[in-house]
Order: C-alpha cells, then structure tokens, then sequence
C-alpha cells in the first residue's frame, strides 16, 4: 500500500468512531485530523479561526436546513465577495483543505463530510461507526456527568445534529449505508476488531 490511503470516518456520539481513528493512527502512522482542519482552513484564507470555530459549534439544525440549498459545490468566494465568511464558503475552505491532505499524505480524517466531498477519489476508505442506543448511552456516560434522560437527550440532539449538517452540505443522507465503504458496529466488535477490520478492507483493497 505506497499509495497515499485517506480514511474517513463519519460516527454517532458514543460509537467509538472517534477512539478508532485515533487507534488506526498510533497503528498506521498515519495523521489523524478533526478540529485541527479549522486552523488549517483559517491559514489557507486568511480569515479568522474563531470564525470557523464558531460557525462549527453553532450550527442549528431545523426545517430551513431541509432543502439542501447548500450542497457542496466546490466552489470559493473571494476575499472581496459578501458571502466571503458565510458559514458556506468556511465550510468550502474546510473542503479545500480537506482535498488537499488526500493529495499530499495518508491520513485519517473525522466528520467534516470529508467522506462526501472525497466520495470519487479511489484512495479513500469511507467508514460510519455506530452502535446501539444503550452502548452509545454507556459511552457517553463516560465523557458527559448528566442525569440519565438529560444524557440522552444530549446524545440524541448530538447525533441529529450530525445528520442535518451532513444533509445541509451534501444532499444525501447520514445514515445512509450507501455513503459508506464499511459500516461498523462496535457493541458487537469492540474497539480493537474495529480497527482490525477497517485494516483488512485495506489490505484487501489496496494491495
């Protein structure tokens, strides 16, 4: 596998998608990225990282999101256009940023949609971790001190949340198995077999 290999992972709060890809890049040496794409985006345009920040943490899932108005179209506005810091065109950035890692190095990247917007590249492994409701409830007791209905309401908020922000930006569904190269449940797999799965797609696939 000389090829540089991009492995995407999209996760329900809970899964253990997050605690797979940071195994898979102590193992595979590879660089694993999340929020560290925001920076990456802000050094790239010049615009603030508090913006990029900001537009990730406060984004709002409703009705309005329904219609998929934003659907990524790799497209940048320039510095001089009044949508030049809208959440769409940080996002846009985000996207650059995120096509220009699968160029240059294997690498492990975490939501961002980053399995959408690399959907075509045939170095990429698209991977959605998810579990059932009691294991993502125990884990996620396990990061959040919360009552037990107030925990699942975060939960469930968290990863309806997930699901509107993939729709927003890429039209198509979030739990949708036809978005994904591999699905995988960690209830039944455990963290370890996870990673060993997502390892042997890769030699069968890449070798």
């Amino acid at each position: 596998m000389e090829q540089n290999i991009v492995i995407c992972i999209n996760r329900e709060y809970g899964s253990g998608g997050r605690t797979i890809g940071e195994m898979l890049s102590k193992d595979l040496g590879y660089h694993y990225y999340d929020k560290e794409i925001l920076k990456l985006a802000s050094d790239d345009s010049g615009i603030n990282e508090a913006l990029f920040v900001k537009a990730d943490m406060n984004y709002k899932p409703g009705a309005l999101f329904r219609g998929g108005s934003a659907v990524y179209r790799d497209e940048l506005l320039p510095p001089d256009h009044a949508g030049f810091t809208s959440d769409q065109n940080l996002f846009n950035y985000q996207a650059k940023v995120i096509k220009q890692l699968a160029d240059t190095e294997s690498c492990i990247i975490v939501g961002r949609c980053a399995s959408f917007i690399l959907r075509d590249r045939p170095n990429v492994v698209r991977v959605f971790v998810h579990a059932p409701h009691d294991f993502l409830m125990e884990q996620a007791a396990k990061k959040k001190s919360l009552p037990y209905k107030e925990l699942e309401k975060f939960v469930e908020k968290e990863n309806y949340r997930r699901a509107e922000y993939y729709y927003y930006h890429t039209g198509k569904e979030w739990y949708d198995t036809r978005n994904y190269d591999l699905c995988i449940d960690c209830s039944k797999l455990g963290f370890d077999k996870g990673v060993e799965i997502i390892k042997g797609y890769m030699k069968v696939r890449f070798s």
